[in-house]
């Protein structure tokens, strides 16, 4: 990753790599976003966005962005520069 790049690498990591790689089984892959202290489930996970499952008001904030696949979980921290509108289940995020 570059310096003073704020995009989400969520398959850096070897461990993550090789559960998405080995086949023969389908993994089992989560996605959650922690927002002050509830757990909102993410259907799209995008280079500078999330699709949430389900959309709802939240003003610009600051969370956990978890991703879980089969074993192996990968957490960063991002923020919510525009926060959730109900109106869109689209999220601009950036990797902080």
């Amino acid at each position: 990753m570059l310096a003073g790049d704020t995009s989400i690498m969520w398959i850096n990591d070897s461990s993550m790599a090789t559960a998405l790689n080995s086949g023969g089984h389908s993994a089992q892959v989560k996605i959650r976003l922690l927002l002050k202290g509830g757990t909102i489930p993410v259907a799209q996970l995008g280079r500078d966005f999330l699709l949430l499952s389900q959309a709802f008001d939240h003003p610009p904030a600051s969370g956990i962005l978890v991703l879980q696949v089969d074993q192996s979980e990968r957490r960063w921290d991002v923020h919510l520069p525009q926060g959730v509108a109900a109106s869109s289940n689209r999220v601009a995020v950036v990797r902080v």
